[in-house]
């Protein structure tokens, strides 16, 4: 299915699509979850692809500029063939043969300085898609490591949020703070029946209680005096 959308869409607009049907689902590039990974992997592969893709261009341009030079190659010694052979025909002393010979180098030699420039051409775009491929590669590798880290900090981001889910369901914090609340509400309570307690009593029957006490102290004391004071009694002798 992607392959069949980047196709009909292209490969960054694919990958757009992707990224909202992954949104739509609720399941959003930004959440940085798995979902994050999983594109970033598609992306990768996408760049894989693309990079092989470059190194069979260049690999293509390479062997079409190994012919070329090749052929310039050949045609440069073509022509001292036929500059020797003029030359040893003119030894001998077969003028035809001689300027036959020479025509053909000459024909060569007019020829040379197209193919030269072709291949010279050649060589400057094989060389430049060279470096090309080698910085995507250099790419590449990078975004691998980047891959590598994203998934190690995905699962230490998945591990942490166990770790989150955790203490929010152990609720500590919460149970603590319920408790202080019941606590303080509890002693509030006290003081507040401890008020009412003393605003409720009557200040006279209080007064009244204290004197009777008092009273009750004073004849306390004062009849133990009076036996302290007394002369022990004798008792009955028995006959």
């Amino acid at each position: 299915m992607k392959k069949a959308l980047y196709w009909l869409m292209g490969e960054k607009a694919g990958r757009a699509m992707v990224g909202t049907w992954n949104w739509l689902w609720g399941i959003p590039v930004e959440s940085g979850g798995k979902i994050a990974v999983e594109v970033a992997e598609e992306s990768l592969r996408s760049m894989q692809a693309s990079v092989q893709q470059l190194a069979t261009a260049v690999a293509t341009q390479v062997a079409a500029y190994e012919r070329a030079k090749q052929k310039y190659q050949e045609k440069a010694a073509a022509m001292q063939r036929y500059e020797q052979q003029a030359m040893l025909a003119q030894q001998t002393g077969n003028e035809p043969a001689a300027r036959l010979a020479m025509s053909k180098a000459i024909q060569i030699e007019k020829l040379l300085p197209q193919l030269e420039a072709q291949v010279n051409k050649a060589e400057e775009f094989v060389n430049a898609s060279k470096d090309r491929l080698d910085r995507e590669r250099m790419k590449l590798e990078s975004f691998k490591m980047d891959m590598e880290n994203m998934k190690d900090m995905a699962e230490i981001n998945e591990a942490l949020g166990v770790l989150t889910k955790a203490n929010n369901d152990l609720s500590i914090d919460s149970a603590r703070s319920q408790f202080e609340q019941a606590k303080n509400a509890v002693e509030r309570r006290g003081l507040k029946e401890e008020a009412l307690a003393e605003l409720s009593e009557n200040p006279t029957e209080k007064l009244n209680a204290d004197l009777e006490r008092m009273t009750i102290d004073d004849e306390v004391s004062r009849r133990l005096q009076m036996l302290g004071n007394a002369s022990p009694k004798s008792l009955p002798e028995d006959n």
